[in-house]
């Protein structure tokens, strides 16, 4: 590697050409970046005498070994945005002083001749093709250039917008009357960069580039596995396998929204390794999947074709892009639903459908699963923070035999227990009849399901209001007070929120606190509703707490036959048991405490475990211990911590990343190499061990059990 100050133009004038390699993003500065850049090229070109201003870096890779009359170009790996703007910038100023009297600027602006700064720093007159510009981009910015250096119109249909917008903004501040143009030439001239050249063969760019971003936008999860994956690869090798996987997934996620494409990414990698990913380290567990990716014998390509093929599965999964009409519509309520948690497992189950192992029918049912377990447990307020674990590892030891495919699905939610479980058809009824539904942030969802399942013309939910058929007002009318009783105050803090008084319509501020008569039968009453949410209320006499209880019961059971609970059969039950009998919790492991670790039972370290395992189960009851050859491992769905007993001591594993523990003793250690249970982070307690040196280390353990609890 060499650095060194140099003057940009010079920099560019010196080069025969730059090219941005097909790896790197689009151009994304915006107009506060050039509104930056503008500002001090005027601030450098207002000082009188020397004066330099430091713009960034510009990191290439030399060009490659050639002869006199093939000469290779230099590749950007850092700094494509600044001087793509001082492109465009250089480009509108030819242009502006193309129009000022020769001889106004041969004194004025000596050295920028509008055929000067065309010819030294924009194209070489004497090539020809794409060889005779200075900067080439990558993908569809290079056209987009071409054109504006050319003086051409862009075509508007395949146009890069930010390209346009600011060759356009340098035009409208060079056409400034105010500008003064000596000034904006002086502070180009004293524009300075690093000049930072790498050599082909001894340097690793994808290291230089994950480290430099100086000045310019901050690298996205996106740019740095795109650039990953292709950046060692052969410049043809490039160009292929980005026009046959890499773009079509760019066109996909809509010239790489790079929110979906994280997304995408935690899924797919949590599909392949279950593991979840945080959605801010995306690129390094990236890394580590493709490192391991390599020592299985795969190469990159694989791993890129890989990419897009479950890209493909992502999408029909998680944007609209499915084609089987029931999957379309059921892909489309899991996205109403907002169970995202529940994608990589079924991504995985998408792709045996696509492979022929299950048909349509069985992956529908195997969606409408998931709903109903996610929307029951939500109406039973049961806590989310493990959902994504159980989601990550739910077909771990499934047999995927196509003959019992969905049956093993079922009997495996049914047998979920604890905070994992699927709520029976009773605790969903209770919860819908008694909870406060007003305030479920999937309210909307609910009336929508209750409204439109099963119904040919479907009614547009979000032209409605949530009505209260029973006000809300705490101070009731008298008819109200006489129609609820003397407790009308309790029955209405029971009932108001409840399913059986909420309702929707059109009219809900004609409504009002009005009585029931006038809500029934006003002109936009509930006799002449269409909804049928709204039906029997027309003829009802009088609203109280028993019809109230037995619309919601009426209601409840509605939503039962809607989000349907698994219901195998004892056959199946019995099946699964005897072919994953090794995976169930009764059998989880094989070892015991007294059997493989006796000496955590009697000796100088029984008394120190027996603290640490009291300890950490009281935490949380779900917490289970599980004893192996060489540890004992504590699991809440996934295993947290591991106690691995050694000579003398004990050694604590902790499953958290190291750089997130907060250690201010640091007693923790990393580990290059995986300990037992896949920990890399560890410390050491002793038999002497002190008790606040006890303490700290269980409150690390603790970190660790939080830890997997917030993912």
């Amino acid at each position: 590697m060499k650095a060194d100050d140099a003057n940009l133009l010079e920099l560019l004038h010196k080069s025969r050409q730059f090219v941005v390699p097909i790896y790197q993003r689009l151009y994304s500065w915006g107009e506060p970046e050039c509104a930056q850049l503008w500002k001090d090229i005027l601030r450098a070109g207002s000082v009188d005498g020397p004066a330099e201003h430091f713009t960034g870096s510009i990191v290439y890779v030399e060009k490659a070994e050639g002869s006199i009359t093939n000469q290779q170009p230099n590749l950007i790996i850092d700094g494509q945005q600044r001087v793509t703007t001082v492109t465009l910038l250089l480009t509108a100023l030819a242009e502006r002083l193309s129009r000022v009297p020769e001889g106004d600027w041969l004194m004025a602006y000596d050295g920028f001749k509008p055929d000067k700064i065309r010819a030294w720093y924009l194209m070489d007159p004497f090539e020809e093709g794409e060889g005779k510009y200075k900067l080439l981009l990558s993908q569809r910015d290079r056209e987009t250039l071409i054109s504006i250096v050319n003086g051409v119109d862009p075509d508007p249909a395949n146009a890069s917008p930010r390209l346009v917008e600011n060759y356009g903004f340098f035009r409208d501040r060079l056409n400034d009357p105010a500008c003064d143009l000596t000034v904006v030439c002086r502070g180009l001239d004293r524009l300075k960069v690093v000049d930072i050249r790498l050599t082909r063969g001894l340097d690793n760019p994808q290291l230089v580039f994950e480290s430099m971003n100086s000045t310019g936008k901050k690298l996205s999860q996106t740019d740095l596995i795109r650039n990953y994956v292709l950046m060692d690869l052969p410049n043809d090798e490039q160009e292929n396998l980005y026009m046959l996987h890499w773009r079509p997934m760019e066109q996909l996620f809509g010239n790489m929204d790079e929110q979906r494409f994280d997304e995408f990414m935690r899924d797919y990698l949590t599909m392949c390794t279950r593991d979840i990913p945080r959605l801010d380290r995306i690129y390094d567990a990236f890394r580590d999947y493709a490192d391991d990716w390599r020592t299985r014998g795969h190469s990159v390509r694989d791993l890129v074709v890989d990419l897009h093929e479950k890209s493909d599965w992502f999408a029909s999964v998680a944007l609209g892009r499915e084609t089987e009409p029931r999957l379309h519509v059921l892909f489309d309520e899991l996205r109403d639903l907002q169970a995202t948690v529940s994608r990589p497992m079924l991504l995985e189950c998408y792709g045996d459908y696509k492979d022929g192992l299950i048909d349509s029918t069985a992956m529908a049912r195997i969606v409408e699963l998931v709903i109903s377990y996610v929307f029951r447990r939500a109406v039973c307020m049961i806590p989310t923070n493990s959902l994504n674990k159980t989601f990550a590892t739910f077909t771990s030891g499934l047999g995927k035999d196509p003959g019992h495919y969905l049956e093993d699905i079922e009997v495996k939610f049914a047998l979920m227990e604890n905070y994992r479980r699927f709520p029976s058809d009773e605790e969903f009824i209770q919860a819908l009849e008694h909870n406060d539904l007003y305030h479920f942030k999937r309210r909307m969802y609910l009336f929508d399901k209750l409204e439109n399942d099963g119904a040919k013309e479907r009614a547009q939910v979000t032209n409605y209001t949530i009505e209260h058929i029973m006000p809300q007002n705490p101070e009731l009318s008298e008819n109200w007070r006489d129609v609820l009783g003397p407790d009308w105050r309790n029955v209405q803090k029971t009932w108001l929120h409840t399913l059986g008084n909420l309702t929707l319509t059109g009219y809900n501020s004609e409504m009002s606190d009005h009585d029931f008569g006038d809500k029934r039968d006003g002109a936009k009453g509930f006799r002449f509703s269409p909804l049928r949410l709204n039906e029997g209320l027309g003829q009802l006499d009088c609203w109280n707490e028993e019809e109230i209880k037995r619309r919601g019961e009426r209601l409840a059971r509605r939503a039962v036959a809607i989000w349907r609970a698994p219901q195998p059969s004892t056959d199946a039950i019995d099946r699964y048991h005897s072919e994953h009998g090794k995976n169930t919790k009764s059998q989880q492991t094989g070892y015991t405490i007294e059997n493989d670790h006796p000496e955590l039972v009697d000796g100088p370290l029984s008394e120190l475990f027996h603290r640490i395992d009291g300890t950490i189960r009281s935490w949380d009851p779900h917490i289970e211990r599980r004893p192996v050859k060489l540890y004992v491992g504590y699991h809440h769905n996934q295993m947290f911590v591991s106690v691995i007993p050694r000579r003398g001591r004990l050694v604590i594993g902790l499953v958290m990343p190291y750089e997130h523990l907060r250690d201010e003793r640091n007693l923790a250690e990393y580990k290059a190499v995986q300990g037992w249970g896949g920990t890399r982070t560890e410390v050491t307690l002793y038999p002497d061990s002190s008790e606040d040196d006890i303490n700290y280390v269980l409150g690390l353990a603790r970190q660790s059990y939080e830890d997997q609890l917030d993912e």
